[in-house]
């Protein structure tokens, strides 16, 4: 039975992103991810990519074909919609946003309003290594645990389960 993952921004070819991480290279960073990847996913799962796929190129799109899986594609700030029919060589599915049950998937955090009505929870990247706070009258600001960040910086540069992220449907 196939198995569903989650993670974002992968920035391939991003050089600074890379080196911002604490890799020597994108070669690098995406040889740790690959690694990680593959570990994990099988042939069969799906695995949804929560945006910032690359940084605005389509040349590194190709490197999702090394990565086991099938992907769906959510797209991100630093996803050109123009790529797109390239982008569905290497997925099955891209869209800008997927709901479902009580999680909505997004690369950017949803409005909190969305989750007092809609859903319990978002599944989102964008923030990379921060967290979604929320602020409580007269209390300190705290991590709003409604919002749940799949940024690489945030999972290891590994795809995650919902169980894994503390999610129970």
């Amino acid at each position: 039975m196939a198995k569903k993952f989650y993670i974002g921004d992968l920035h391939l070819g991003h050089t600074n992103m890379s080196l911002k991480r604490g890799f020597s290279s994108n070669e690098d960073m995406f040889e740790y991810l690959k690694e990680n990847w593959n570990q994990k996913v099988k042939k069969q799962d799906i695995v949804y990519l929560l945006g910032d796929i690359t940084m605005e190129k389509r040349r590194e799109l190709h490197l999702l074909d090394q990565l086991n899986g099938r992907k769906v594609a959510i797209l991100g700030n630093h996803d050109r919609p123009q790529d797109t029919k390239i982008l569905l060589n290497h997925c099955i599915k891209v869209a800008g946003m997927v709901k479902y049950k009580d999680i909505f998937f997004t690369h950017c955090p949803i409005h909190p309003m969305e989750l007092d009505y809609r859903v319990k929870y978002n599944v989102h990247a964008h923030t990379h290594e921060k967290s979604v706070k929320k602020k409580i009258f007269g209390l300190p600001i705290v991590k709003d645990n409604r919002y749940i960040c799949v940024s690489c910086e945030q999972v290891d540069y590994t795809p995650m389960s919902l169980e894994e992220l503390g999610i129970k449907i």
